[in-house]
């Protein structure tokens, strides 16, 4: 599919939902938006890696609307468009530019998948205008591969998530029984993009004992996953594939934040913050693997305190 194609807002296939909306005319999509552009929050965000909040803050853009639909969404809010604020193209620009102009080590992008068409452009613009900073894709990853090509350049540190291996669990928690086959292929054109690490001090690696001694990421692929109770089969699967299939060449966040939201509190295992037994199992398996570049949590990160408010602060 070329990339003309996919961003046709008359007819939707940007994803690999294929909705076929007929965005450009007000037909919302899967993904709950027209092709006007709808923001929830614009600000510093302190509570990323810290190789991507640095001491200053990661300069958080959220977009509203999301083409996943996962059922313990902790962004659940915006991810349904029941909140936002319409934004011209030119005024992303502006945000990019005024966030730079905060301090923000980076301008990251959460969940702008369904937005490329607005946002390509809109990074072209601010970067003609002055942005210099490192800007960061952060991504559900449940995205076609021309879309990831079309950002070639314009990306320097790729966050994809990597939720899932297993095609009972990406139907059962997010509608999404191809994601693996979808996210296996953005990811390698991600490091293709980005093949290797690099850091604000030159470096490839971290060496650092103190997280707040860490250089920030400006260039390369940190893949988060997040651990769900009752799922550390599918986690150790993914650490396995992660590893096996880019070694040292990537970095992996392996999160315990998981934070039960309303809409599953009934559910016996997603309505239940991870064990501390499950996830230091979890870690113990990857530190068996060999992985080396990597993060992991504390306790007490399950929290809404860590959901920021989406309230159009900076927009």
């Amino acid at each position: 599919m070329s990339l003309q194609n996919i961003m046709d807002m008359t007819d939707c296939t940007l994803c690999p939902r294929s909705c076929r909306a007929d965005r450009a005319h007000g037909e919302p999509g899967y993904c709950k938006e027209t092709a006007e552009l709808d923001l929830a929050r614009a600000a510093l965000y302190h509570h990323e890696e810290p190789v991507i909040s640095g001491r200053r803050g990661s300069g958080a853009v959220f977009f509203v609307g999301c083409n996943m639909g996962c059922i313990y969404c902790q962004n659940y809010a915006i991810a349904k468009a029941m909140s936002g604020q319409h934004v011209s193209p030119g005024r992303l620009s502006e945000i990019f530019l005024e966030l730079q102009d905060q301090g923000a080590e980076n301008i990251n992008l959460v969940t702008a998948s369904h937005y490329l068409h607005i946002v390509i452009p809109a990074l072209e613009r601010a970067k003609a205008e002055g942005l210099t900073i490192p800007v960061v894709y952060n991504t559900g990853t449940y995205e076609r591969v021309e879309a990831i090509r079309a950002l070639e350049g314009l990306v320097d540190v790729y966050m994809p998530d990597f939720k899932y291996i297993s095609p009972r669990l990406s139907l059962a928690l997010s509608h999404t029984p191809d994601y693996f086959q979808y996210a296996s292929k953005a990811l390698a054109e991600m490091v293709r993009q980005q093949p290797r690490p690099l850091f604000s001090d030159g470096s490839s690696e971290i060496d650092c004992v103190d997280d707040a001694d860490d250089p920030l990421m400006i260039r390369g692929v940190l893949v988060r996953h997040l651990c769900l109770p009752g799922c550390g089969e599918d986690s150790r699967d993914i650490l396995s594939y992660l590893h096996n299939t880019y070694g040292d060449n990537i970095f992996i966040s392996i999160m315990n934040q998981y934070t039960p939201m309303p809409q599953v509190k009934d559910d016996p295992d997603l309505g239940r913050t991870l064990r501390q037994e499950e996830y230091d199992a979890i870690v113990d398996y990857a530190i068996g693997l060999g992985i080396r570049n990597g993060f992991i949590q504390e306790s007490g990160t399950a929290s809404r305190r860590y959901i920021p408010a989406f309230d159009g602060t900076g927009i």
